[in-house]
């Protein structure tokens, strides 16, 4: 399978589960490194208390044949989001995807 989106990188803003996950799955897949955001890690939960975690989901990433990165960020705080981008420009130098996949 040809890595369309090798070199490349995204953000799955919620991707803790349902559409999120798949949709970070499918970009790691691809070959994307991807950003997999949300509130619930394998240290704390959300207070929906839901058992999938970001972890979970960039290991998944990982096995599709991308590089998961997980980060804990509740896009309701600005200064989560604009620390978030500045790890992610310090980090790749750019990001190509932005998918938002959050329910509130």
């Amino acid at each position: 399978m040809k890595k369309s989106l090798a070199g490349k990188v995204a953000l799955v803003a919620g991707g803790t589960r349902g559409a999120g996950r798949g949709i970070a799955v499918q970009l790691g897949a691809a070959g994307a490194t991807v950003y997999v955001t949300g509130r619930t890690t394998r240290t704390a939960r959300s207070e929906m208390n839901r058992p999938e975690t970001i972890e979970e989901t960039a290991a998944l990433v990982d096995e599709a044949g991308g590089c998961g990165i997980a980060v804990q960020v509740d896009h309701l705080f600005p200064d989560e989001v604009r620390a978030l981008v500045a790890r992610i420009e310090s980090e790749q130098g750019a990001l190509h995807l932005l998918v938002n996949d959050m329910r509130r």
